[in-house]
């Protein structure tokens, strides 16, 4: 009786797929973290490039 309650157990908990959606936002959150870093990383070395024209002008 013992022996079948703890594969019941174990098949329970291999056909749980309950956390498996968690780590798969968790990439898709990183990945759009990664992606807006870069794109702030190349537009402010841009922008800043423009002000320093811009002030170079001006001066």
């Amino acid at each position: 009786m013992m022996d079948f309650a703890l594969a019941d157990h174990l098949r329970n908990f291999l056909r749980d797929q309950s956390g498996a959606t968690a780590i798969e936002y968790a990439m898709i959150a990183s990945g759009v973290a990664c992606a807006i870093a870069a794109t702030v990383f190349t537009v402010g070395t841009r922008v800043n490039q423009m002000f320093t024209s811009v002030n170079s002008a001006l001066n």
